[in-house]
């Protein structure tokens, strides 16, 4: 029954051979039938079959399929029987009958002299046989495919043409495309193409696949295509923030990259002036069609970055086999106004001395954004009013103190400067 089995699942290989549910149902029937005659060698291991009216064990199964267990004929021994020794054969004429199935309504009997080595024999030709298929089903699988590919791996730009050839290493009776767009197919080449004028499917897959005469019978090899396209548009924007920062406080920028793909070859790189800050890349995702994608920048601008430019460039690194340099798209950039309260380039008071005839100046300049606001004060009574400048210059000055004043937005600081007459004689 078993070699019937095995015929069967051969003859409907070769008239199906295309259909995949018959390889594996073929495969599986070998795989199930190998383990369970191996699990079944182990029990009857060293036991001698005896066909005997004596009494005697009942066999562990049923060596023909469809027979019913021995147990289940109401206590009467079945048609196989053993004795505990390995080494002694039961030799005896006998007489046996079982009635199978009653979808079969059979009548078996047999007179023979068996020897203790009949199931073993029977086991080691089933495991040859299981071997020797699923060695098959090995290499109908697919390994040691004859398919050549040129090129292997394609990359190419949405809306342009592509052609990849197949060729057959061995004489093959059908080789094809397999493709939702130029489908093909021939019998008599070892070389077929696969040509595409303008490519605008994302979810194309071509496969080449061969009808041999010789084992593997088919095979197919999947193309590594990659079709891209460069984004629409790219932008950058401050994220829950209008007008200027302020020096040490953080915010978010916000990249924002449309219709790009395939997105797990981008790459999003973040400038300020002409270093690059940060980089983003999209290797998790797997979508091959245009998407939006966007990348954050967190920044806690200082002074120095007042009036830098950020920029966010969108780069598709495609590979060598991809168009060299990679094509990238740019944002506008964005103009950073940073503010900072006023600091004095010299801070620490001064002291002038008056010399007649010389005019004396007061430099209370300080850096600002916005620009710092002065305004002077004097502890002299009698000075008439300063103006509101950074710098005063004096032909004739009271001595005394007077303190200087930047202001802006964000804070204000104070200078002093001391005026002394130059004493006589020095």
């Amino acid at each position: 029954m078993y070699i019937l089995i095995n015929l069967t699942l051969v003859l409907l290989y070769y008239m199906f051979k295309p259909l995949l549910l018959t390889q594996m149902l073929w495969c599986l029937w070998i795989y199930t039938f190998a383990a369970i005659m191996f699990m079944r060698s182990l029990h009857t291991h060293d036991r001698a079959v005896c066909f005997s009216r004596g009494r005697c064990h009942l066999l562990n199964f049923p060596l023909f399929p469809f027979a019913p267990h021995p147990q289940s004929q109401l206590g009467r021994p079945g048609p196989f029987c053993f004795e505990h020794s390995s080494l002694q054969s039961c030799q005896a004429q006998f007489k046996f009958s079982f009635s199978a199935h009653p979808f079969f309504n059979r009548r078996l009997s047999a007179e023979n002299i068996m020897g203790s080595y009949f199931v073993r024999w029977i086991l080691t030709l089933c495991m040859f046989c299981s071997v020797v298929t699923l060695l098959m089903c090995v290499s109908v699988s697919g390994e040691g495919c004859s398919l050549i590919l040129k090129p292997s791996r394609v990359v190419v730009g949405f809306g342009e043409p592509v052609t990849v050839s197949c060729e057959a290493a061995r004489p093959v009776r059908v080789l094809g495309w397999e493709s939702a767009i130029s489908a093909s197919h021939t019998q008599q080449d070892l070389s077929i193409q696969w040509k595409v004028d303008s490519l605008i499917d994302w979810i194309e897959e071509p496969i080449c696949y061969g009808v041999f005469f010789t084992a593997p019978r088919q095979c197919e090899e999947k193309l590594n295509l990659v079709l891209y396209k460069t984004p629409d548009r790219v932008s950058i924007r401050p994220v829950n923030h209008t007008g200027p920062m302020v020096e040490g406080k953080e915010y978010q920028l916000l990249c924002e990259v449309q219709n790009v793909a395939p997105v797990q070859y981008l790459t999003l790189r973040w400038y300020r002036g002409q270093s690059e800050v940060y980089n983003h890349t999209y290797s998790d995702l797997t979508s091959s069609s245009p998407v939006q994608v966007s990348s954050i920048l967190v920044v806690t601008p200082t002074r120095a970055e007042n009036g830098a430019q950020y920029r966010c460039v969108a780069e598709l690194e495609l590979g060598p086999e991809g168009p060299q340099p990679p094509p990238t798209v740019a944002s506008e950039p964005l103009n950073a106004s940073v503010y900072f309260p006023p600091t004095f380039l010299s801070p620490e008071p001064e002291v002038l001395e008056l010399t007649l005839g010389v005019e004396i100046s007061l430099n209370c300049t300080a850096t600002g954004n916005p620009t710092p606001v002065y305004s002077w004060q004097s502890s002299h009574p009698t000075q008439e009013r300063m103006e509101d400048e950074a710098v005063l210059t004096f032909s004739s000055l009271v001595p005394g103190t007077y303190i200087c004043t930047a202001s802006n937005a964000l804070d204000k600081k104070s200078k002093q400067f001391i005026v002394k007459a130059k004493t006589k004689g020095v």
